[in-house]
């Protein structure tokens, strides 16, 4: 099983690391799609060739091929929403808000799965990715649509153990390298 591999590779200085990996992925609540989606996106997100590698042959096996790719379509638009949101917010003229983005968004709108499960998977990565209007907005639209905070929450504690183990591992061959 590739999650054990991933694991194993994890240093003894972050078994708190290894321990929540197992536990947020084998211990979670979220119905199969919800969790390997979320999986699968911030893994991308995560930027970690080895995360990658190692979790997406998982989160294929668990998806149909319709979440694969949205899973996928998540990570990549947020990869760009991200940025631009976040950079729009943190301007201090507020007239940048006022102006159209003028970016295509599509998949938002059809994403090819059902819409709750693209916005958890779009606020996942948007927390590893830092973006709090993106992180706001997809929680939001969650909440109307009748998440509870602890599903939202269980996307959140994924995409921080996921981004923590790709920092741990990529510092780790760096050294390595050294």
């Amino acid at each position: 099983m590739a999650l054990d591999e991933l694991k194993s590779a994890i240093p003894d200085f972050a078994k708190d690391l290894k321990l929540n990996l197992g536990s947020v992925i084998g211990n979670s609540e979220l119905p199969q799609q919800q969790l390997w989606g979320t999986v699968l996106a911030c893994a991308i997100a995560s930027r970690s060739p080895k995360v990658l590698r190692e979790l997406e042959p998982e989160a294929k096996a668990n998806l149909s091929a319709e979440a694969y790719t949205a899973a996928k379509s998540a990570a990549a638009i947020m990869a760009m929403n991200n940025v631009f949101y976040r950079t729009r917010h943190l301007l201090s003229d507020p007239e940048y808000g006022n102006l159209r983005a003028g970016l295509r968004m599509n998949v938002i709108g059809k994403p090819g799965v059902e819409k709750v499960d693209f916005e958890l998977w779009s606020l996942a990565v948007s927390a590893i990715n830092g973006c709090g209007q993106c992180l706001d907005s997809h929680e939001q639209v969650l909440r109307k649509a009748g998440v509870d905070r602890e599903t939202i929450q269980e996307a959140v504690k994924i995409a921080s153990v996921i981004q923590a183990v790709g920092v741990t591992l990529e510092a780790e061959a760096v050294v390595a390298e050294q």
